[in-house]
């Protein structure tokens, strides 16, 4: 499957990650079936945003609520790695939950796109800017 993700989605998760430093940068990303259209920000509440991130389970809930009353769905999370490169770190591997969701990992000006395998991997994968 080919996804996509609007330009307007990847300026905020470029401009959050330097805003947010030293610490990681987190959020949603929401659209409809393989097509992101928004990046969301959400608060970092991991105990160690430095080198870890945890998202805001209040905006979690409210994505899913919104999702359930017709509201665009969430896809996947973004999250920043200020002294790392832009893979799944072990850190990562062991909170992912295996749910299939994407994961966007920003690192030295750039985002890579990753699918939360079951078992805690992750799969490489290629996401088509749109405009917008």
């Amino acid at each position: 499957m080919g996804w996509t993700v609007t330009s307007d989605a990847v300026a905020v998760m470029l401009r959050e990650a330097p805003a947010a430093l030293p610490r990681e940068c987190c959020g949603l990303l929401l659209g409809h079936g393989a097509a992101i259209a928004r990046a969301v920000p959400t608060a970092n509440v991991a105990d160690d945003p430095w080198r870890g991130f945890e998202i805001d389970p209040a905006a979690l809930i409210a994505a899913y609520r919104a999702e359930r009353g017709g509201g665009p769905q969430l896809l996947g999370y973004y999250h920043s790695h200020p002294t790392g490169d832009a893979r799944p770190s072990a850190t990562d591997r062991a909170m992912a939950a295996g749910d299939g969701r994407v994961w966007a990992i920003i690192a030295a000006g750039a985002v890579c796109w990753w699918r939360d395998e079951p078992g805690g991997g992750f799969q490489q994968l290629s996401c088509s800017v749109m405009p917008g």
